[in-house]
C-alpha cells in the first residue's frame, strides 16, 4: 500500500500525541542514505543519519531548536552514519546512542578528516538491556548480524492505557557469516511489535545459501589463480572486504598455500579495528585468533599482507590476490607490466570502476550476500507480526516487489514511502485490509510461423529494471509449471556461454550441460535447480 501523504498536508501530529508516525528524510533507494523521524507521543527519535549531502536536512531545521530528541545508530556503514559530524556540529546539545562496537566503528567514515577534530559522537548503550532514555520511552538493543555492532533498535513507548512497540531492524541477515552472528529470531519472536520498519534491499530475490556463495566464490578465485591470473576484489572499507579475507584465510583452496593476499586502503585499516574488537567478535573467531593472527601474517600460508608503495611494482607480476577500497582507481594494480587481472565486483553493491585499465583484465560478478533475501525478509516479519510493516532501504523496483507480495498485504498495513511523504501509524484493535497495488499487465502474444512476437505495455517498458533486462534484446524462456518464464540475457551471460561451452565441450560437467545457462542451473530435476553452479561441476541430472 504506498502512502501519498506529504509531510505538509496539514496533519496536526501533535493533536494525535498517542499515536506513532514516521517521517522518512531519506529512505536509501538509490544511495542517498537512511534517515528517518518516528514520533511516538511526546518523543520524537532520529534513526540513523546517513544522508550523503545533509544541507536540505539542516535547511528545513534551521529554525528547530533540536530536530528530535534524540538520534540512534544502527550500524557504521556510511548510508546509515556519514551525516552524523553534520548534524552533531549542527546540534552538539543532541545526544547520539549506539551499540559500544558501532561507536567505536564510526570514525572509519570520516577518514579524510583529521581525527582530533572528530568527536566522540556515540553514547553506548548495552544490548539486550531495556534503557529509559526519556520518561515513557524505552530502548533494547538487539544484534542484527550483518555487522559487527549492528543492531535493531526496539522502542518501547508506554502510556496510562497501554504500550506501544516499534522496532527498526537496520541493515540484518539472519545467516551467521565469517565474523559476525546472525540475527537470532528467537530474541524477537515475542517482543509483540506493533510497527515493524525493515529494509528490503534485496527485494523478493532468493539466495543460495551462505556456505554455497563462499563455496562459489572460492571456486572461481581459485580457478582464476590455477590460470595465472591475479585477482582484484573492490570492496568497502567495513564488512565484506573482512569477510573476503577470512573466508580466504580458512577455505581449503586456500589453507597452506604458496600465495600473497595484498589487502589496502581503507580495508587494511578496517582490518585493524577488528582487530581491537576481537573480544566483541563470535567465540570461533576468538579460538582462531588465539593459534595465530587474525589477519596480518606473512608465516602462514597464505600470506595476509598489507600493501606498502613499495610494493606496488612487482604486486601481480605473480598470480596474488589484493582487495582495496570499492572508490580506488583499479589501474594503480593492472598494470601493463603485470600478469592478466580478474576482477570480481559484489552483487548489487553501487562500485563504479574505470573500464579502461592498462593491462589485461575481465571483470565478473560475484554474490557474499551481506543482508537477508526476501524468503528471510518475510520470514521475520511473519515471527514479528506487527500492524504495520514499513519498507525502507532499496530500489523502488524491489521495495514493490515486497509490497505487493499477497502474504503480505493480507496480514499487514504494508508502507514504502518516499523522502518526506509522512506515515501515519494508527493501532488499533482491528485491521481494514489494504487495497492491493498493480502488479498483473495484460500484454499480446502473436504466432506466426516460427516466429513469436509478444508485446507489452508501457507500464512493464517504462519500469527502471527493464534497461538492464532487455539491454541485448535477447531473452530465454522456460515453463515453471504451466507458466512461461521470461528472463533478459546480459551480454555478460553471453560471452559466458560461448566461451564456459567451448572450452567444456568434452568433459561431462556443468559447463557441458543443456540445462546450464548463464552458470545457473534450469533443470527441475537437479539438486542444484535455480543454483548458480560451478562449470566443472557435475550432478546426477546430467545431461548432454
Amino acid at each position: 500500500m504506498r502512502d501519498n501523504l506529504s509531510a505538509s498536508s496539514g496533519i496536526d501530529v501533535e493533536a494525535a500525541a498517542s499515536q506513532l508516525n514516521c517521517l522518512p528524510y531519506s529512505v536509501q533507494h538509490h544511495d542517498e542514505g537512511v534517515c528517518l523521524l518516528v514520533r511516538m507521543g511526546p518523543h520524537r527519535i532520529l534513526l540513523d543519519c546517513g544522508l550523503r549531502d545533509t544541507s536540505s536536512l539542516l535547511t528545513s531545521l534551521a529554525n528547530s531548536p533540536m530536530p528530535a530528541d534524540l538520534v540512534l545508530v544502527s550500524h557504521a556503514h556510511p548510508d546509515h552514519a556519514r551525516g552524523l559530524v553534520d548534524i552533531h556540529q549542527a546540534f552538539p546539545l543532541l545526544p547520539i546512542y549506539s551499540s559500544e562496537v558501532t561507536s567505536k566503528l564510526l570514525p572509519l567514515n570520516w577518514l579524510d578528516q583529521d581525527p582530533q577534530t572528530i568527536p566522540q559522537l556515540c553514547h553506548a548503550l548495552p544490548l539486550r538491556s531495556p534503557v529509559e532514555i526519556q520518561e515513557g520511552l524505552v530502548v533494547e538493543l538487539f544484534p542484527a548480524g550483518h555487522l559487527p555492532g549492528a543492531v535493531a533498535i526496539l522502542l518501547t513507548y508506554t502510556t496510562e492505557k497501554r504500550s506501544y512497540k516499534l522496532l527498526y531492524t537496520g541493515d540484518f541477515f539472519l545467516s551467521n557469516s565469517r565474523l559476525v552472528e546472525g540475527l537470532r529470531l528467537e530474541e524477537l519472536r515475542s517482543l509483540e511489535v506493533n510497527v515493524l520498519i525493515i529494509e528490503g534491499t534485496y527485494g523478493t530475490s532468493r539466495h543460495p545459501h551462505r556456505r554455497n556463495q563462499e563455496n562459489q566464490l572460492a571456486e572461481r578465485i581459485n580457478r582464476a589463480i590455477a590460470d595465472r591470473c591475479s585477482v582484484l576484489l573492490p570492496t568497502p572499507a567495513l564488512g565484506l572486504g573482512q569477510e573476503l579475507l577470512m573466508l580466504l584465510r580458512s577455505h581449503h583452496h586456500f589453507t597452506g598455500r604458496d600465495l600473497d593476499i595484498w589487502v589496502d586502503g581503507a580495508v587494511a585499516i578496517g582490518c585493524d579495528a577488528y582487530l581491537e574488537l576481537l573480544p566483541h567478535l563470535p567465540t570461533s573467531v576468538q579460538n582462531f585468533a588465539r593459534h595465530q593472527p587474525l589477519f596480518w601474517d606473512e608465516r602462514v600460508r597464505p600470506r595476509v599482507r598489507r600493501l606498502q608503495p613499495e610494493h606496488r611494482a612487482t604486486v601481480g607480476k605473480f598470480p596474488c590476490i589484493v582487495l582495496t577500497d570499492s572508490t580506488a582507481d583499479l589501474n594503480q594494480y593492472c598494470q601493463n607490466q603485470t600478469g592478466p587481472w580478474v576482477i570480481l565486483l559484489p552483487e548489487k553493491i553501487d562500485i563504479k570502476v574505470n573500464p579502461k585499465y592498462s593491462a589485461t583484465t575481465s571483470d565478473e560478478t560475484y554474490l557474499l550476500a551481506q543482508h537477508s533475501d526476501g524468503p528471510g525478509t518475510t520470514q521475520l516479519i511473519h515471527n514479528l507480526r506487527p500492524q504495520h510493516v514499513v519498507f525502507v532501504h532499496g530500489s523502488p523496483a524491489y521495495l514493490a516487489d515486497l509490497t505487493s507480495l499477497e502474504e503480505l498485504q493480507n496480514r499487514y498495513h504494508v508502507h514504502s514511502p518516499g523522502a518526506g511523504t509522512l506515515v501515519e501509524l494508527p493501532i488499533g484493535e482491528t485491521f481494514l485490509q489494504p487495497a492491493p497495488p498493480e502488479t498483473n499487465y495484460e500484454g499480446e502474444l502473436n504466432e506466426l510461423g516460427t516466429v513469436i512476437t509478444v508485446t507489452l505495455p508501457d507500464a512493464i517498458t517504462h519500469d527502471p529494471r527493464w534497461q538492464q533486462f532487455a539491454d541485448t534484446g535477447l531473452i530465454e524462456a522456460r515453463w515453471q509449471g504451466e507458466e512461461l518464464v521470461l528472463r533478459g540475457l546480459s551480454p555478460k551471460e553471453l560471452l559466458h556461454q560461448n566461451s564456459d561451452r567451448y572450452t567444456l565441450s568434452e568433459i561431462d560437467c556443468c559447463g557441458s550441460c543443456r540445462h546450464q545457462r548463464g552458470q545457473r542451473c534450469w533443470n527441475p530435476a537437479s539438486p542444484l535447480y535455480n543454483f548458480k553452479v560451478t562449470l566443472e561441476g557435475y550432478c546426477p541430472a546430467f545431461e548432454r
